[in-house]
């Protein structure tokens, strides 16, 4: 028995040292981890895939979405910060054009795009590995979902930091990337792949199609100055393409229609980020437009309750001034003692106000709140009351992607520390855009009647969208009308020019504009020199400097991380 006894335990300390030298018991997955194999399964390829979705939103800060309203909108001068002084204030210096290289908000704009990437990447790589069930269908469309998804955020990478490291799918995660490769081929690519490869009609609203593709590919080559290329495939969309639920491109009836919840995913829309409110996270709605709602003590009941940024500049404002026939004033002239908006700049709310009585085109009261015009159906804008502070940062309000009175409780979450978390989609393209980048190759190529036609579209659809007052009437002096003709192909093109700013103001998209065109430094210094007097601190001694401020600087802590001979600072920096 002591024998046996001895040989048992013998044979339980050899299993022991056996087993002591592996170290295979520590591979033990996280709580709640998937698997490889549950992750190449279809329902894990389709998580994967929304996953990439969902960084359109934008995670980690207020400045991280797609819809750029700071980078596209206050930086392109359409609006300015908002609020106060100090609220936010590590963006005061990027307003102002003197973006530093440890700026917080530049390097979360910079990561947030990157995490897209590599989610878009993960899915790409579990395509790969797909198992036998996911039919080459389903492999193929996610594959260009994910490239699709891809070369949107590259092309953010491009817009606001020009070249950055190129990484796809192959990349083992490990060997330094410089940015020394030019983006655009890639961004074409992805592009290009999702158009050859994705079906024209999807079974979720907000998935990319062909023809978003298509619209996306036209744009990437717009940007390039590639007109004849980008005006084939913008024919194409405006003759054949359909939303992902199949219903023909067209413009909404009423031009405010975009801007609403109840009305998400119409017939406008070419590619929208999705937002849903009351869902147990309000990262599903508009976690990056939270701060832009009027603010106030006091006064009537108004959206949101925080936080007074991203209000329209007064430049902007006045660009909305029509002549006597209604058409713009493209001489520039809208900003003059003559044509600029009567405002209610030093008056309280309880002064007498009476709102400018001259021409103006009705996208002013879709796109900025102002006294005495009703803001949306929550009555009308009171002034002053809210306003955070007016003499820092203006008189108006935004009022576009702000959810309605009606939808009060179900078109916005209320579970977090502010109500403002919207359910309103962010259109990053609409029809309207497509038609006015189709007016503008046509200008470069010389086809300035069929420009005309595409514009004057839009300025139709336009003069159709009155803002009502209570009584059912105009509430102001509504005067719009579409162009008979252009002299010149310098006219049309000031002209296409202009209708892109009154169409997609506060949309994200005017410094980019003013970039690819070449005019920034010009325009936007004349812009700082408007803005200066009528607001006490957000421009003192800003300048735009040109060959520096197209793009932001890469953030010093990557070039840090990656080192200064891999990753390079862009000039000025």
């Amino acid at each position: 028995m002591k024998k046996f006894r001895i040989l048992i335990l013998s044979f339980l300390t050899l299993i022991i040292l056996v087993t002591a030298c592996k170290d295979s018991f520590l591979d033990v997955a996280p709580t709640g981890s998937l698997s490889e194999n549950e992750l190449s399964s279809k329902a894990g390829l389709e998580g994967s895939l929304i996953a990439s979705y969902s960084m359109l939103l934008g995670r980690g800060g207020f400045y991280t979405d797609v819809s750029n309203w700071f980078w596209g909108g206050v930086v392109g001068g359409d609006a300015n910060k908002g609020t106060n002084a100090g609220d936010q204030s590590q963006v005061n210096e990027v307003q102002a054009y003197s973006t530093q290289t440890n700026n917080g908000s530049v390097f979360e704009k910079y990561r947030a795009c990157y995490e897209g990437v590599a989610r878009a990447n993960a899915t790409l790589k579990l395509v790969g590995k797909a198992q036998e069930g996911v039919s080459e269908t389903d492999k193929t469309r996610i594959a260009g979902e994910a490239r699709f998804l891809r070369g949107v955020y590259y092309f953010e990478l491009k817009k606001n930091f020009n070249n950055t490291p190129y990484v796809d799918e192959t990349w083992d995660e490990i060997t330094p990337v410089s940015n020394s490769a030019d983006l655009w081929p890639f961004i074409e690519a992805d592009f290009q792949y999702a158009y050859d490869n994705l079906p024209e009609v999807q079974s979720g609203a907000g998935r990319a199609n062909k023809w978003a593709a298509a619209a996306f590919l036209g744009k990437a080559k717009l940007f390039q100055k590639k007109h004849a290329e980008a005006k084939t495939l913008f024919d194409e969309v405006i003759t054949k393409g359909v939303t992902a639920s199949g219903a023909p491109y067209a413009l909404n009836a009423n031009y405010s229609d975009a801007f609403n919840a109840s009305n998400d995913n119409s017939s406008e829309s070419v590619f929208a980020c999705q937002a849903a409110a009351n869902t147990g996270s309000v990262n599903n709605a508009n976690p990056a437009l939270v701060l832009n709602y009027p603010n106030g003590s006091s006064g009537p009941e108004r959206p949101g309750g925080c936080c007074g940024f991203n209000q329209p500049s007064f430049d902007l404002a006045n660009s909305f001034r029509t002549s006597a026939n209604g058409l713009p004033l493209l001489d520039g002239s809208y900003n003059s003692a003559a044509n600029k908006l009567v405002d209610d700049r030093g008056l309280s709310s309880s002064d007498a106000f009476t709102p400018d009585a001259g021409p103006l085109d009705p996208r002013l009261d879709h796109a900025i709140g102002r006294r005495g015009i009703p803001y949306l159906d929550w009555g009308p804008h009171p002034g002053f009351d809210w306003i955070r502070d007016q003499a820092y940062a203006g008189v108006y309000s935004p009022k576009k992607l702000i959810y309605y009175k009606d939808g009060d409780g179900s078109e916005h979450d209320a579970s977090s520390w502010t109500p403002g978390y919207s359910a309103v989609n962010y259109n990053l393209m609409r029809f309207a855009d497509v038609l006015l980048m189709a007016a503008e190759c046509e200008v470069e190529l010389n086809n300035l009647d069929k420009a005309r036609e595409y514009v004057n579209m839009v300025r139709t659809r336009a003069k159709n969208s009155p803002v009502l007052n209570a009584a059912g009437s105009p509430a102001a002096n509504y005067v719009i009308n579409t162009y008979t003709a252009f002299a010149s192909q310098d006219e049309a093109r000031t002209a296409v020019r202009f209708e892109r700013r009154l169409e997609l103001s506060d949309e994200g998209h005017r410094f980019y504009d003013l970039v690819r065109w070449g005019i920034a430094e010009p325009t936007l210094n004349a812009y700082l020199d408007h803005e200066r007097p009528l607001t006490n601190a957000p421009f003192a001694g800003a300048t735009f400097k040109a060959n520096k401020n197209e793009y932001l600087p890469i953030p010093q802590n990557e070039i840090d991380l990656q080192g200064a001979d891999i990753l390079i600072q862009n000039p000025g920096y």
